[in-house]
């Protein structure tokens, strides 16, 4: 009987310390290496890394110690619940010229050991300016746009679109694209970029590999060190357009084929506060035979359409309902766009921009 007893006491310990070792909090920042690329002299550099509590136990930072005087730290106080964020400030006060890499040794109830984050730039007397060609700020690396657009594509076609890059720092950067899919690859010229000068990647759409007829959109991130993760601020948006192919319809079939026609091929909103505000585009059929709407696409996520029927017979108008939605007009990258691809082989592919005043 004793036996069995200390059998289930020790199954109930074990049990026990199996739980308590699971609950445990969870140290998972976004980026541990920061670049803050060029910094004036004498003129403090502040930078936040911001971690989250992937644990399923509170979090709490105990203390944060920079590697010297120079870089001052402050952080979220208080316990993370498990899924929350903080953050914690880094400021280093740029008394001293030349290349920097200052260390933050972060305690919390996550680790028995300390965790490393890290700030690095150069502290110059002179910072050149390259906010005109080159508006894109990743820290080590600046960007003349984060957003590559192949227009007007037919299937066969492997059209070249490039992305300029000027390393900011004084060691030598190799640019990488993460998460490309397989219709695009990427030529690096050159392969390792030299402190201080451009270079280009060269993005190339394989058109056979497109899936969709109209608007191909993905993500792609520009990896700025070793380990990079992917986030909002290394993101590049790809926009592709592949056009349906009417080459094999005779002059019979062009003669009766549908024809569309827009009351507008613009729309101006003005917000003037509002959250919301819709406007309409009565889409016309000239033609002889039905006109097929066979795709409502939008390039920015502040946009939505309601169509009310995509089939118009001949002689018959049809409604469509563009929407602007406030809060996503300062995330998205490229410009408010509605593309509509038709069976019209005179206008299989048309566009109705967008103006938004706020």
């Amino acid at each position: 009987m004793h036996k069995i007893i200390r059998k289930i006491g020790m199954a109930a310990l074990c049990s026990f310390a199996s739980l308590s070792a699971a609950a445990q909090a969870k140290f998972v920042v976004d980026n541990p290496l920061n670049h803050v690329g060029e910094v004036m002299f004498q003129t403090p550099k502040m930078v936040t890394f911001t971690f989250t509590n992937k644990g399923n136990k509170p979090l709490e930072i105990i203390d944060v110690k920079p590697s010297c005087g120079c870089t001052t730290a402050e952080w979220t106080r208080g316990k993370i619940a498990p899924g929350q964020k903080g953050q914690i400030t880094a400021e280093y006060d740029a008394k001293m010229l030349g290349t920097f890499l200052k260390e933050l040794a972060v305690y919390c109830t996550a680790s028995k050991d300390p965790i490393y984050l890290q700030m690095e730039g150069r502290v110059v007397t002179h910072k050149l300016d390259y906010s005109g060609d080159f508006p894109i700020d990743l820290g080590n690396v600046r960007l003349n746009t984060n957003y590559l657009e192949f227009d007007d594509v037919n299937r066969g076609d492997h059209p070249v679109a490039e992305l300029q890059i000027f390393n900011q720092e004084r060691t030598p950067f190799r640019p990488v694209l993460m998460h490309l899919p397989n219709y695009l690859s990427v030529q690096c010229v050159p392969e390792v970029i030299a402190g201080g000068r451009t270079g280009k990647v060269r993005v190339t759409l394989d058109s056979e590999k497109l899936g969709l007829l109209g608007l191909n959109q993905t993500r792609v991130y520009l990896s700025r060190f070793m380990g990079d993760k992917v986030g909002e601020q290394n993101e590049i948006l790809v926009s592709s357009v592949l056009l349906p192919d009417f080459s094999n319809l005779t002059a019979a079939k062009l003669a009766i084929a549908p024809k569309m026609a827009l009351s507008t091929d613009k729309l101006n909103f003005v917000m003037a506060g509002k959250s919301k505000q819709t406007l309409g585009v009565t889409i016309t059929n000239n033609g002889r035979e039905p006109l097929t709407i066979r795709s409502v696409q939008v390039f920015n996520q502040a946009v939505s359409v309601s169509m009310s029927d995509r089939t118009v017979q001949p002689g018959k108008s049809t409604e469509m309902k563009v929407t602007i939605n406030a809060k996503y007009l300062k995330k998205a990258k490229n410009r408010p766009r509605v593309l509509l691809i038709t069976n019209d082989p005179s206008r299989a592919k048309q566009v109705i921009n967008v103006n938004v005043k706020e």
